[in-house]
C-alpha cells in the first residue's frame, strides 16, 4: 500500500515538474545553507585551532607585565622588573608538572649576509626552548651543552631568515652579522607560518641565552619565562604554583596586583574553539529558517494541488478510499517533495563547501551527522507542513467533490 502511495506521490510530482522544484526551492536553499554554514566554521575552527598549537599545545609563558590581575588578561600599562635565572631555576625545581622551563631574552636586529639584510628578533633561549615546543631542526643542529655554558655566537634561525637572507644557499655552517655581531648559523628550523595571533613564527634568530646578553643587552635579564605542562597534570594548578611561587619571590604582598601575567597557550586554544562553535551553532540556526519558508512553501503548494484535485479526491472517496488512505496520500507527496530538496540541498552544500575551501584555504571537515540531521529535518518539514493540506482533503465530502468543477 504505502509502495503504491509512493509511486503515485512521483507520477504527481512529473505531472508539474517545475511547479515541484520551485515549491522544494526553499528546503533546497536551507538545507544547503545549514550544511555549508556548520561545514566552513568547522574548517575555520579547525584552522584557528591547529594555528593556536603551533604556538605550544600545553606551554604556559609568563611576561612581566605591571598590574596583571591574576587569571585575567587585563593589564594595566608600565614596565614591571624583569625576572632572573634564579627564578628559572627555581620554578624548574620547586614546580612539579613542568617538563621544560626555559627564561628568553631577547632583542630586535638587522641580519646581514653579503647584499642582503633582513630586521628580525633575536632571542636567547637554551635548548629546553626547542624541547618546550617540539620544534625540530629541518637542517643542521641545535646547541650543544658547551656551547650554551660558554654563550658562543652560534645561531639556529627560522625558515623564513633562511629564505630572505641566505636565498638560494644552504644557511648551515655560513656565518653572518647581526647588530654588528658575527654568528654561525647551525641549524634551520622546520616552518611553522603564521601564528594565531598574525607573527610569522619562521622569523627568528635564536642564541643560546648567555650570548645575547652578553653581546646585546649587556644585563642578565629575563624578559620572558616559558614552561611546558606535563599533559597528565592539570594547567589551572600548575598556573596557581606558578603565581604563589612567583609573588614570593618578588615579594608582592597579599593586596597588591601580580607585576607579571601567566599565560596558558592551552586556555586561549580551548576559549578560540569555544568561541567559534558558538558562532558556527548561530550562523547554522539562523540558515535552518529558511527551512521552515520552505516547509510554507510546501504548505501552500499542497493546499493548491487540494484545490486542483478536489474532483479526483471526490471520485477516490466515492469508489471506497477511506479518508487516511487520502490523507496518507497527500501526507507522502509532501514528504517527497521535502526530502527530494534534501537531497539536492545536502549536494549541493558539499560541492559548496569543498569550492569555498579549496578557494580559501580552509580545510574540508564533512560532518555526517550536520548532514543526516539536515536531510531528516527536511523531512519533518514535510510531515508538519503537508499534514494540514493532507487533512484538509481526506476531509472533503465526496458529494461535494463531485460537484467541484
Amino acid at each position: 500500500m504505502l509502495f503504491t502511495t509512493v509511486i503515485l506521490a512521483f507520477r504527481e510530482i512529473r505531472r508539474h515538474i517545475l511547479r515541484s522544484f520551485l515549491t522544494t526551492l526553499g528546503i533546497v536553499i536551507g538545507v544547503g545553507s545549514v550544511i555549508t554554514m556548520v561545514t566552513l566554521g568547522n574548517g575555520a575552527t579547525a584552522a584557528i585551532q591547529d594555528q593556536l598549537s603551533s604556538l605550544g599545545s600545553n606551554l604556559i609563558q609568563i611576561l612581566p607585565v605591571k598590574g596583571s590581575k591574576a587569571g585575567s588578561l587585563q593589564v594595566r600599562s608600565g614596565s614591571a622588573p624583569p625576572f632572573k635565572a634564579a627564578d628559572v631555576a627555581a620554578m624548574r625545581e620547586q614546580i612539579s608538572g613542568l617538563s621544560s622551563v626555559v627564561g628568553i631574552a631577547s632583542t630586535a636586529g638587522t641580519a646581514v649576509h653579503n647584499a642582503q639584510n633582513w630586521s628580525t628578533t633575536i632571542s636567547g633561549v637554551s635548548n629546553d626552548y626547542f624541547y618546550a615546543q617540539k620544534w625540530k631542526a629541518a637542517s643542521g643542529r641545535l646547541f650543544s651543552p658547551s656551547e650554551e655554558q660558554a654563550g658562543k655566537a652560534v645561531c639556529v634561525i627560522g625558515a623564513t631568515i633562511a629564505k630572505n637572507l641566505f636565498q638560494n644557499e644552504d644557511p648551515v655552517g655560513r656565518t653572518f652579522r647581526i647588530k654588528g655581531i658575527s654568528c654561525e648559523a647551525i641549524g634551520v628550523l622546520d616552518s611553522r607560518g603564521q601564528s594565531g595571533f598574525g607573527g610569522d613564527q619562521d622569523d627568528v634568530v635564536l642564541m643560546p641565552i648567555k650570548a645575547v646578553q652578553r653581546r646585546f643587552t649587556g644585563n642578565q635579564d629575563i624578559r620572558a619565562i616559558m614552561a611546558a605542562v606535563d599533559p597528565s597534570f592539570d594547567n589551572a594548578s600548575v598556573r596557581n604554583e606558578i603565581t604563589g611561587l612567583l609573588r614570593e619571590r618578588r615579594k608582592i604582598s597579599p593586596t597588591d596586583d601580580d607585576d607579571f601575567l601567566v599565560v596558558d597557550t592551552k586556555q586561549i586554544v580551548d576559549a578560540v574553539a569555544g568561541t567559534t562553535k558558538i558562532l558556527t551553532a548561530l550562523l547554522g540556526t539562523v540558515a535552518a529558517v529558511s527551512l521552515i519558508v520552505g516547509g510554507i512553501g510546501i504548505m501552500n503548494i499542497m493546499l493548491v494541488s487540494v484545490t486542483e484535485r478536489t474532483r479526483e479526491i471526490g471520485i477516490r472517496l466515492a469508489i471506497g478510499a477511506t479518508g487516511e488512505e487520502v490523507l496518507m496520500q497527500f501526507l507522502v507527496e509532501a514528504v517527497v517533495l521535502a526530502c527530494f530538496g534534501g537531497v539536492i540541498g545536502v549536494l549541493l552544500a558539499l560541492g559548496l563547501s569543498l569550492l569555498v575551501s579549496a578557494a580559501s584555504g580552509l580545510a574540508f571537515r564533512f560532518d555526517l551527522q550536520v548532514n543526516l540531521m539536515s536531510f531528516l529535518f527536511s523531512a519533518l518539514i514535510g510531515v508538519v507542513f503537508g499534514y494540514f493540506p493532507a487533512r484538509r482533503a481526506a476531509a472533503l465530502n465526496p458529494i461535494e467533490a463531485l460537484r467541484h468543477e
